[in-house]
This record gives structure tokens, sequence and C-alpha cells, in this order.
């Protein structure tokens, strides 16, 4: 029989782990969009050296799985770069990077729909590419890339649940430590996918809604 007193019992240590999973998604979403920001930019260059360099980190990191970059971030990267890294920096680490190899992908196409025209008038004023892609560019661009963005951070969440392997106590390595000691998987699994049901469901909606706003 189902027992909820299981989750009750143990709420504690699922908010702990629900708090955790926020805030890995919020730091990696933030410091993604950033690179992504960057690469983005990088393939826009007309520098064809720079352009390569940003279509090769987009391909770099969406090719390989997400579990192997958490995987060789936390063990074979110190390795390469002789130092210590902790478990807590392996994960942004690799969050960020692989997440910001698809925000750039947003931006970059973001930023080429809009009229090549707009690019020329800021030049016609006098703008330098800094000046009119801070002032003209991004601010239209932006209005069209919320709803792909916010889908992006939706999955930027749930890939948070990968950061289990590497023993940090996200929402879902503290349901498999509560499920070791009480011995009812189906409860506690039951409860973490509520709780994701509980987030995303909302933000999905918010998403759909800024898709048709923008549209």
């Amino acid at each position: 029989m189902f027992d909820w007193s299981i989750i009750t019992q143990n709420a504690d240590l699922i908010l702990k782990g629900l708090g955790i999973t926020l805030y890995y998604t919020v730091v990696t979403t933030a410091l993604g969009l950033a690179i992504g920001l960057l690469v983005a930019l990088a393939q826009l260059a007309r520098i064809s050296a720079i352009s390569w360099i940003g279509l090769l980190f987009v391909e770099f990191f969406r090719n390989v799985p997400l579990l192997v970059w958490l995987l060789w971030s936390y063990y074979a990267l110190p390795i390469f770069l002789d130092i210590n890294i902790s478990k807590q920096l392996a994960g942004i680490t690799a969050l960020s990077l692989y997440g910001a190899a698809y925000y750039a992908e947003i931006l970059r196409a973001g930023i080429q729909t809009l009229d090549p025209g707009q690019t020329d008038a800021a030049r016609a004023l006098g703008m330098s590419t800094t000046q009119s892609m801070r002032r003209i560019i991004l601010p239209q661009a932006f209005r069209r890339m919320i709803p792909p963005l916010a889908g992006q951070t939706i999955i930027q969440m749930k890939n948070t649940t990968l950061l289990s392997v590497l023993t940090i106590p996200d929402l879902l390595y503290q349901a498999g430590y509560i499920a070791s000691f009480t011995y009812r998987p189906m409860e506690v699994y039951t409860a973490i996918g509520v709780v994701f049901l509980i987030i995303l469901i909302p933000s999905n909606y918010l998403a759909r809604k800024l898709e048709a706003h923008t549209q």
C-alpha cells in the first residue's frame, strides 16, 4: 500500500535536495547564458577563425552526452590541469558549458532573424559594432528569443538530476538516499516526480504564453 508518511517524515531531505537543484539551475543558467552569448557573437563574427571557434564550441559540447561531461570534469579534468576540483565546481562547469552550447544556438538564431538593415542603420548613425549590438540588435532579438530560452532553462533544470552521479545532494540524490533506508522507492520517486511536475508544468505553461505573446 502507498505510504505517504515516508514523504512527510523525510520532507526536510526532499526540501534540501530541491533547494540544491534550484541553486544549480539558477547558477548554471546564468553562466550558460553569459557564455552562450559570447559564443553566439563569435559565430557571427566576420573573422572566419573566430566564427569557427564558436562553431566548434557548440559542436564539441552538444555532441557529447552531459553525463560524460560531468564525469570527465570531475575525474579527468583535474588530471589534465594538475589541480583539485570539487564535485560542486565540476558540476557547475559541465552543466554551464553544456547549456551554453544550446543557449548559443538560440541566441545566434535570434540575432540572425533580424533584418540586416538594422545593423546598416546603426552604422549609418556612427555606432560601433558593439554599440549597435547592445543598443539595437540584442534588445529586439531578445524578445523573440524569450520562449526558446525559457524552454532551454526548463531542460537545464531537468539536466541537474544527473548531478547525483557526482554525489551532489540534489533532489534525485536525496530520493536515492531516502529509498536506501526506507526501502520504499515507489513512494519516494513518485514524490520526486510530483515535485518536478509542480515546478515544470507552470513553467511550461508560462513558456507557451510567452511564445504566443511574441508571435
